[in-house]
Formats: structure tokens, C-alpha cells, sequence
């Protein structure tokens, strides 16, 4: 249901009804601080600063970064917009950053978010699109309108930026809701509406593996205004439940679809078998940290042959320490052996100028434990991260997030980890002891995202500071320098690059290796210059999503022309991965995307060489989760050594088809459906269109020899990922 803006009108919808845009408005006025005088459409506002929907308080130098701001948009409503419609039409305002109230003519219209005065304190809904229903009374057609909104901000960048202003005419679904939840034995579709409603629902059962439509039943319901219809449904493993409902004043038809999570992944032999990267980059004397990613039973012995000079193995736990004076390649020979049998990989410690050979894996605190993360919750991931089995497919990296920093720092500038983390030291000492490496966030900045302390003018000492607590990787975000940035009159390539330059040389003066990862959310363009500053990583997105629409822009809209840029050493980043338990502390909660959108997730980013880092909880990883990260094929295809990124090939009729050459001569091909229904696709005639003809093809997922002479059904939003040579 829509939220609670909807109480304060009954809505009647008497005629067929368009979704035309009528209006648009891309400017405003702007004051910083807070009056609820403000929200009078007679106020006088002529004072007031001019500003664009591109600018966020970080381009306005708007101060607190804390506070309230008020936007002020005159505009003309034309009376057109009232044809079809009795009584209501649509405000649309763009994204948030990070709570609004809007009122229209001095009549209240919504709100989105909470403020820190109201019960339960603030709340940040800065990734939603405001929809407001404005009753038509307390417009003045074609005349001057003032829409005022109320905006409170925490952290930059702050504001009322992320789109225009829109007037629309109203659909179905800004009136109803339909949703499947689950309950004991099966779910429930629940159909919510503010208006009285008669319509049509179709319920559908199909099998997950097969494609094939088992049952499929179609009834008449009428919902009365403000009420809620409820159907349960049984839902045994491996089905798919869809249920539709439309209504024919409207063209709009609600669809809700779930499935029961299904494991394709075969579990892996009780025997030893290595499921790690086959090359390791570190430089001469750095600290070597790396564990070996044998899964099968345990308890384990391990061995290694050809270790060099100066590197010595822990036989209980996998893990190599020491460091390496001498460049070099040195081929190694690892051995992991237990009650039911042993087995042995080839690999390379190659000593030289350059470290992240491979994407890294591991896991970031951002996404389960936001601004509430700590030294034990970090202990306690990493743990799980051993223990659930992650660290046996090469998952390494335990990577702090923002909000470990104390709010000032020493007397001296040095840098301090706050309360919630008591010895940072005795916590990457640990986390080595395991072959696990230590990730830690910063800023260029004067202050994170969460605003704490960025690295501005202590860049030198900070990298001392981390080298002391033994950090193996360092996320460096854009976000507190976006400020000085903006003020510069200088916004050419170099000043982009200027201050990840300046951290990278003092990165590089520490006697550890860093992993260098740049975050500027893709538009400075990173990836045309990052890899000239030695960084290792840089992101090519916003933050994503856990919705399959942030995951199809990033993904497979964003992507499609960075794969010259991507490489060893050097990886295009699309951000973490969003499955399992996410949501921001105590908000955890299952992925929101269905578990055909979680294979083409994972699937997507192994053929993209994208940074491996899960955002979930691992102490609620589950059996569908573990299956999605810890395919062997399917991660191999990620760690691949020759490190070529995938490109896209084909785009037609909701099907792509992107591919990557593989160092063992084969082609890893994702065949993707981004349509709303299941498509049949036949394998040969898709590989052909990409120049392949062979005759067989693994199925990554199943990890099966499957015909290419054959149709496969590829579900919503699913995928058919293979290799072929």
C-alpha cells in the first residue's frame, strides 16, 4: 500500500485515465534553515537563492551538513490536466537526500522519511521517488502554483537533486497494491486499494526447472475503498507463484511474483578440492597473507612445495605468512589432504609491482551493519566467514565500512578508531592469524559520508597510522571532497584525480601492500585514469540497490563500455554484492531480489571481473546464499587470470548475451532474460550469434555437460550461464 499521505483523501476514479506527463519543472528557490512559515503559498520568497535539480547542498556549500533547507517551486498547472480525472492528480518529485514534507498552496500533500523531532527519531529514505496525491481543489489552474518542500539532510551530499518535478495523471497502481507475503505453508496475495476496485485476478503455478505452466486459475474480486483482499496459497519447493490483477478502467495490471529459492549448485565432495585463485601479486618485502581455499571435510592438513625463501605455511589452517625479498614468479604446488583423501592445485606467488591480480573477494560492513558496525560484529562476521565454509571458495577480504572512525581526531592529528573498536591493531592481527586481510574506509575529504574525520591534509599520517594496524585494503570515498571539489573552478581530469593521487603515494611508501579502491560513484570517470595512479579498483556506479531496477542499471546499463578498462591489477567495480540478509542493521532482511534476479547478479558480475564482496550477514548466511557465492566454476570465471572483462554482444527482444575470453581458451556466455516472462532460447542459434559452434556447453550453475541443440527455458530475470571451448 502506498504510504500514509493517502489518509487524508478518498479518491473516486470515474474515467479511464492516461499516464501522459503534463508538466515538468527543473528549477527552484532555495533557503537553508527552517520556518513553517515557509510552506504559505503567500509567503515572500523573492529573496530566496535560484537553484537547479542537478545541484546538490554540497554544490551550494550549504553548512551544517546536518540540517534543513526548504525549496520553493513556482509553477503553472495547466487546467488540461484535469481531463479524466475527478478527483486526483499525481505530484512526482525526484529522490530525497534524506527526508521531505511537501506541501502544495499551503495544503499539506506528504511526507517521506522521519525528521529528528518525531517520535522514533530519523529515518533516511533518500533512494525513494516521491509520489503525492494532490487534491484538485487546492489547485489554481493555469495560474501560479507553489509547491514547498521541507528537506532535511544527514551527511552530505544533501538535498533535492536527483530529478525534476513532474505533475501525472494517476494509474492503478497509485491506487493499489498487490503483494505476496509469506505465512506458515505457503503465501498470501494480498490486494490493498483506496478505491473501490472490481476486477480480474489470475493466479499462475509453474516449475522453476522446466518452465512448464502447472495450474492456472482466473476469478473476479471487488475490494471496497481502503479495504484489502487476502488469498493464500500453498507453495511447495521449485515453484513459481504469479498472480496478476487488473481492472478495466485502467490499462496498468499489477503483477506480484515469487518463487521458492531453488539450489542448482551441486555441494561439493567431501574430498579436498581447491576453489581459490591460481596467482597471488605481492611486492618484494611486503607482508605475504594468504589463505588456502580447500573445501571438503574437515579437519584438514595442508602442505605446500616450492614456498620461497622468507614464506613459511601454518599446516592447520592454509595459511601462507612472511614476505619475499626477491622478484620473481614462483610456481607452488599446494596439497590439502583429510580422512578422505587429498588433492593438489598448481598456483603462483608472483613477487613484483603489482598486487589485486585477481578481483577481490570478501565481504564489506556496509550493507548489514551501516554506522552501527563494531570490533566484535566485524570479529564475529569474520568468523562466519571461516566457518560457513566462504573462506574455502577464496573469500579474504574483511573490509570495515564507514562509522569505525572517532568523531575527532588526536591532539597530534593522528587518526583513532572510536569506542566500538578498542584495539584495531589486535583486530588485523587476528584477522591475518586466519589468512583473512583487513579493509579499512576513508575520504579524501574533511569529513566520511557519516562525518566522521576524513583524510584531508593527514593523508601521510593516516597511511602510517593504517600501516601500524596491519590494513590490507583501503576504500576510499569520494564523498567528503565532493565540497572542495565543487567550489574549484578547476573540474578537469587531474583535479579528479589529485586527491586519490596524493593518498596513493603515501599508500605506496608503507612496507605492506594496500589494495588501492577508488569510490567516486562513476562520474569523474575513473576508469580512464585510475589504473595511470596504481589504483587497484574503482567504482563505475552509485551505491546499488538490493531491487532488481538499481541492479539493471548498474549492471546492464552502465557497464557495457568499460570492459577495455578492467584488467589485473586494475578492476572495474559495480559495487557489492546484494544477496542474503541486507538492510542496514537492525532492518536486516532477506534480498529483495527474486532468487532468478540473485543468478543473474552473481552471474553478471563474475563475467564483469567485478570486486567480489558480499554485503549480507554471514552468521544468517543460508543454503540458497552459500549456493549463489560458493560455485567454484562460477567463481573461477570471476578469478580468471586473464583477466578480460565480459562485453555485450547481443541486445534483442529483453535478451542480451554478454561473454568474456577465459585463460584456459574457453568463453564464459551469460544469456540473459530481462523480460517479465519466461523466454525459450535455443543454445546453438544464441552461441552462433556470437561466432561459437561447438558442440557441447557447461552449465555453470548445474556444473553439467548440457547439448547446444536444445531449447532452455530462461525464467524472468533469469539467466542460462555457460562455458564453452
Amino acid at each position: 500500500m502506498k504510504k500514509a499521505f493517502f489518509a487524508f483523501l478518498c479518491l473516486l476514479i470515474t474515467a479511464t485515465l492516461t499516464r501522459a506527463q503534463e508538466l515538468s519543472q527543473d528549477t527552484a528557490l532555495f533557503h537553508q534553515g527552517d520556518d513553517p512559515a515557509w510552506s504559505a503559498f503567500a509567503y515572500n520568497d523573492n529573496a530566496w537563492q535560484k537553484v537547479s535539480f542537478n545541484q546538490s547542498w554540497e554544490d551550494l556549500n550549504v553548512q551544517p551538513t546536518n540540517g534543513y533547507g526548504w525549496y520553493r517551486l513556482h509553477v503553472v498547472i495547466p487546467s488540461s490536466l484535469k481531463k479524466g480525472i475527478v478527483e486526483a492528480i499525481m505530484l512526482e518529485l525526484g529522490a530525497i537526500d534524506d527526508s521531505d514534507e511537501t506541501w502544495i498552496n499551503g495544503h499539506y500533500v506528504g511526507k517521506t522519511g522521519t525528521f529528528p523531532e518525531d517520535p522514533g527519531g530519523y529515518c533516511s529514505e533518500w533512494g525513494k521517488k516521491r509520489h503525492y496525491i494532490v487534491d484538485p481543489k487546492w489547485v489554481r489552474w493555469d495560474q501560479d502554483n507553489v509547491i514547498a518542500v521541507r528537506v532535511y539532510n544527514f551527511g552530505d551530499p544533501g538535498g533535492f537533486y536527483r530529478g525534476a518535478i513532474k505533475m501525472v495523471k494517476p494509474s492503478l497502481k497509485d491506487f493499489a497494491s498487490l503483494s505476496l507475503v509469506a505465512e506458515k505453508g505457503g503465501y498470501k496475495a494480498v490486494l490493498a486499494t483506496s478505491v473501490k476496485t472490481i476486477g480480474t485476478l489470475k493466479t499462475t503455478v509453474t516449475d522453476i526447472l522446466t518452465g512448464t505452466e502447472e495450474t492456472s486459475k482466473t476469478q473476479k474480486i471487488g475490494v471496497d475503498s481502503w479495504k484489502e483482499k487476502q488469498i493464500s496459497y500453498a507453495l511447495v519447493p521449485q515453484k513459481r507463484l504469479t498472480v496478476t490483477y487488473t481492472d478495466p478502467r485502467f490499462e496498468e495490471v499489477l503483477k506480484a511474483e515469487v518463487c521458492s529459492p531453488y539450489i542448482l549448485t551441486p555441494p561439493a565432495p567431501a574430498t579436498p578440492r581447491y576453489n581459490g585463485p591460481l596467482v597471488f601479486g605481492v611486492r618484494p618485502g611486503s607482508p605475504v597473507i594468504f589463505r588456502l581455499a580447500f573445501s571438503g571435510e574437515k579437519p584438514m592438513k595442508f602442505s605446500v612445495e616450492g614456498l620461497p625463501e622468507g614464506v613459511k605455511l601454518d599446516p592447520d589452517k592454509g595459511v601462507l605468512s612472511g614476505s619475499v625479498a626477491q622478484a620473481g614468479d614462483y610456481p607452488l604446488t599446494f596439497t590439502a589432504t583429510n580422512d578422505k583423501g587429498s588433492a593438489s592445485a598448481q598456483f603462483t606467488l608472483k613477487v613484483g609491482t603489482q598486487i589485486g591480480l585477481t578481483p577481490p573477494m570478501g565481504w564489506n560492513s556496509w550493507n548489514c551493519w551501516a554506522l552501527s558496525v563494531s570490533q566484535e560484529r566485524v570479529m564475529a562476521s569474520a568468523a562466519a566467514l571461516i566457518n560457513a565454509g566462504l573462506a574455502d571458495y577464496g573469500y579474504s577480504y574483511i573490509n570495515l565500512d564507514d562509522a569505525w572512525e572517532a568523531e575527532e581526531r588526536a591532539a597530534d592529528g593522528r587518526i583513532e578508531a572510536n569506542e566500538k573498536f578498542p584495539d584495531m591493531k589486535a583486530l588485523g592481527d587476528w584477522l591475518h592469524s586466519n589468512g583473512l586481510k583487513f579493509g579499512i574506509y576513508s575520504s579524501p575529504g574533511d569529513h566520511t559520508c557519516g562525518g566522521f574525520p576524513g583524510s584531508l591534509d593527514h593523508e601521510r599520517q593516516d597511511a602510517e597510522v593504517w600501516n601500524s594496524w596491519g590494513v590490507d585494503y583501503l576504500k576510499y570515498d569520494w564523498c567528503g571532497y565532493a565540497k572542495i571539489f565543487n567550489a574549484s573552478n578547476d573540474h578537469s581530469e587531474a583535479a579528479c584525480m589529485r586527491p586519490y593521487l596524493k593518498m596513493q603515494q603515501f599508500l605506496r611508501e608503507q612496507p605492506r601492500d594496500i589494495f588501492y579502491s577508488l569510490c567516486q560513484y562513476g562520474w569523474g570517470k575513473a576508469w580512464e585514469w585510475g589504473a595511470y595512479i596504481d589504483a587497484n579498483s574503482w567504482r563505475t556506479s552509485g551505491d546499488i540497490m538490493d531491487t532488481w531496477e538499481s541492479l539493471y542499471h548498474i549492471g546492464f546499463e552502465l557497464q557495457t563500455d568499460l570492459y577495455p578498462y578492467g584488467g589485473p591489477g586494475h578492476w572495474n567495480d559495480p559495487d557489492m554484492l546484494i544477496v542474503g540478509k541486507v538492510g542496514w542493521s537492525s532492518s536486516l532482511r532477506d534480498s529483495r531480489l527474486t532468487p532468478d534476479e540473485q543468478y543473474t547478479h552473481i552471474s553478471l558480475w563474475s563475467l564483469l571481473a567485478g570486486n567480489m564482496l558480499i554485503g549480507c550477514d554471514l552468521s544468517q548466511i543460508d543454503a540458497f546464499t552459500f549456493n549463489l557465492l560458493c560455485n567454484n566454476e562460477v567463481n573461477a570465471v570471476n578469478q580468471d587470470i586473464l583477466g578480460h572483462q565480459a562485453h555485450r554482444d547481443v541486445v534483442e527482444d529483453g535478451i542480451q548475451i554478454w561473454s568474456r575470453d577465459l585463460y584456459d581458451g574457453g568463453t564464459a556466455v551469460g544469456i540473459f532474460n530481462l523480460n517479465d516472462s519466461s523466454v525459450p532460447v535455443r543454445l546453438d542459434g544464441a552461441l552462433a550469434k556470437i561466432g561459437l559452434n561447438p558442440e557441447t556447453a557447461r552449465d555453470l550453475w548445474r556444473q553439467q555437460d548440457i547439448a547446444t541443440d536444445a531449447e532452455y527455458t530462461i525464467l524472468p530475470h533469469g539467466v542460462l550461464y555457460v562455458k564453452v571451448k
